[in-house]
């Protein structure tokens, strides 16, 4: 009965769904390639290029991840006047994307560059800024986001990885103006400020991040998930968490409900977007208006799916139903 219900949310809701990603938007550079010789230069290993790609990351990769579903997206967040910014624009553009809230600044664009070898990453790159946001250019970016919610949005994620865009008072401000317009507020935590995200819906986050906000670490078992994050939720003021467990699924936390939920994969193979996925896929549920404990459930079919392959990856409408059918 609810597979049929998620069936039919996704053949017909997708479309009507209007919902803003701000937050750490990034390009993701990946070179492929085998190792061939330890270089004469230094005793590193060299390695042959024999393609490349390059990926949304960050907010960008959430917000690809709602167009492929079919969601009315749009993004803001800041980004540098250079060659990995145009990229991004021309993504953006590919994927029907409104790029309109990109905030120009003196900043890079921030962008992961890895060197991948028979499946294993090798190195990695960083182009970011260590400065803060400038405060006429934070302005910029809240004026946005205002504008944008007297367009009656569905919901707005915040996708925060630690570059600028998710300060304490850039949160407070956005997680306030949302809702004074009635618009619930989904938090993808990829870094550590908790205390950033206070008022918040929903906070999705991994073991880890619980972790790093916990005196004591916890281990990855059902009742210790639950208890800590009932204690984030009263010391952050957050409202619900959806914590992401590898290989243990999720766990959808709320004042007087708890949704355990297995996860349906068969081999982990990089985690990486896993909560991406999550956070994409719940999002666009709120904004469909799906019970929390379903959308919490589909997106939990789209992270099993992500983590069976290298590298961000956006799943479909089509796949959604296919394992739904199963």
């Amino acid at each position: 009965m609810e597979g049929q219900r998620l069936r039919e949310f996704l053949a017909t809701k997708p479309s009507q769904c209007k919902v803003l990603v701000v937050g750490d938007i990034m390009l993701d550079k990946y070179y492929y390639g085998e190792v061939t010789r330890i270089s004469g230069e230094a005793p590193v290993p060299v390695t042959r290029v024999h393609s490349s790609s390059e990926k949304l990351g960050g907010s960008a990769n959430i917000a690809y991840s709602l167009a492929v579903l079919g969601c009315k997206v749009s993004i803001a967040g800041f980004v540098g006047k250079d060659s990995h910014c145009e990229s991004l624009v021309e993504k953006f553009a590919h994927y029907g994307i409104d790029a309109s809230g990109l905030i120009y600044t003196s900043r890079p664009t921030t962008t992961k560059v890895r060197i991948v070898s028979n499946n294993q990453q090798m190195f990695r790159l960083d182009f970011e800024a260590n400065q803060a946001v400038e405060l006429q250019d934070m302005a910029r970016f809240e004026q946005y986001i205002g504008e944008k919610l007297s367009e009656s949005l569905d919901c707005v994620i915040i996708s925060d990885h630690a570059n600028g865009a998710c300060t304490d008072a850039s949160c407070s401000w956005i997680i306030e103006k949302c809702h004074n317009h009635g618009v619930p507020v989904v938090v993808d935590l990829s870094a550590a400020c908790w205390v950033n995200y206070r008022n918040a819906d929903y906070v999705v986050a991994n073991l880890k991040r619980i972790n790093n906000a916990l005196l004591q670490p916890i281990e990855n078992e059902d009742a210790a998930v639950e208890k800590a994050c009932h204690y984030l939720m009263r010391k952050f003021h957050i409202k619900n968490i959806i914590a992401t467990r590898s290989q243990k699924g999720m766990v959808l936390v709320r004042e007087n409900e708890t949704v355990h939920i297995p996860t349906t994969a068969q081999e982990l193979f990089d985690v990486l977007g896993a909560t991406d996925a999550v956070t994409a896929v719940f999002g666009m549920a709120l904004a469909g208006g799906l019970p929390p404990a379903l959308g919490a459930y589909m997106a939990n079919l789209a992270a099993s799916r992500v983590v069976t392959r290298l590298g961000t990856y956006a799943v479909t409408r089509e796949e959604l139903e296919s394992m739904l059918s199963q």
